[in-house]
């Protein structure tokens, strides 16, 4: 009677020894199931930061980020893309044959001191029409430059947004892209036109000033309308980037640190 108690309890302490592994092993399954599921999330977003990066990299021009990103080949450069389809600029634009042939001379006026300008409509006819048009009806007086890249081999100045963020003016679009460089690259001096990313006909009133020599890769639609170049203090640009970004952004990519402002631009 006894050795039938004992056995019973040996079969019962084996059992519940039996179902304590099996929970462990659920657990255990359950705990691996839960982090493939996250490594997979983890890989999904990965993916989808890539696809991300190739679908908007270089809306107007390009971060640091996202230029590393192309050089780490989720974008391949390509200057040499065709626009997908012809410009059909509205009639707020004005015609390239305003400009064609010409170069206008005049000057940039910052808050931080005055430019010298060139605007090169036998290269960019289109370009130079608008930034013509535009300097004549005073658009740029007060507008600011927002925007500050300081990076190893991409510094540029970027001006002219209506609203003062970045925001692109979507009643006020154009193309087609004109003088993009074949090699992606922007000599200190040059004046180009931001644009939407993979958009050949999504130029603006936007523009970014070349204070040292930059590489820009291309997106699908191609490169960055060269306008013109700086002819003259080119160093008040490398004094603004050399005072810094304001504190809080990206630490090569921002708003300058002191706010730079358009007192006027003029071209004849």
């Amino acid at each position: 009677m006894a050795a039938s108690s004992r056995n019973a309890r040996e079969a019962k302490r084996r059992v519940q020894q039996m179902e304590a592994r099996r929970g462990l092993r659920r657990d255990q399954d359950k705990r691996r199931k839960r982090d493939n599921v996250l490594a997979i999330s983890a890989g999904t977003g990965a993916i989808a930061l890539a696809l991300v990066l190739q679908l908007t990299v270089f809306s107007s021009n390009p971060t640091e980020e996202e230029f590393a990103a192309a050089q780490a080949g989720l974008q391949s450069p390509s200057a040499s893309a065709t626009p997908t389809a012809a410009a059909t600029n509205a009639d707020n634009i004005p015609k390239p044959d305003t400009a064609a042939g010409k170069t206008f001379t005049g000057e940039l006026a910052l808050n931080r001191g005055t430019l010298g300008v060139e605007i090169d409509g036998t290269k960019a006819p289109q370009a130079a029409a608008v930034f013509k048009s535009l300097a004549d009806q005073n658009f740029y007086k007060g507008l600011s430059c927002h925007r500050l890249t300081t990076g190893e081999t991409f510094g540029v100045l970027q001006c002219g947004s209506k609203t003062g963020d970045g925001s692109s003016d979507p009643s006020y679009t154009w193309g087609p892209l004109e003088n993009t460089p074949a090699d992606n690259k922007y000599p200190a001096g040059t004046i180009a036109v931001a644009r939407t990313s993979g958009n050949a006909n999504g130029n603006g009133t936007q523009f970014f000033i070349v204070y040292k020599d930059t590489v820009i890769p291309a997106d699908a639609a191609g490169g960055y309308t060269v306008v013109g170049k700086v002819t003259s203090g080119l160093d008040v640009v490398g004094g603004i980037a050399a005072a810094g970004l304001k504190p809080g952004d990206n630490a090569t990519d921002g708003a300058p640190v002191e706010p730079v402002t358009i007192d006027s631009f003029t071209l004849k």
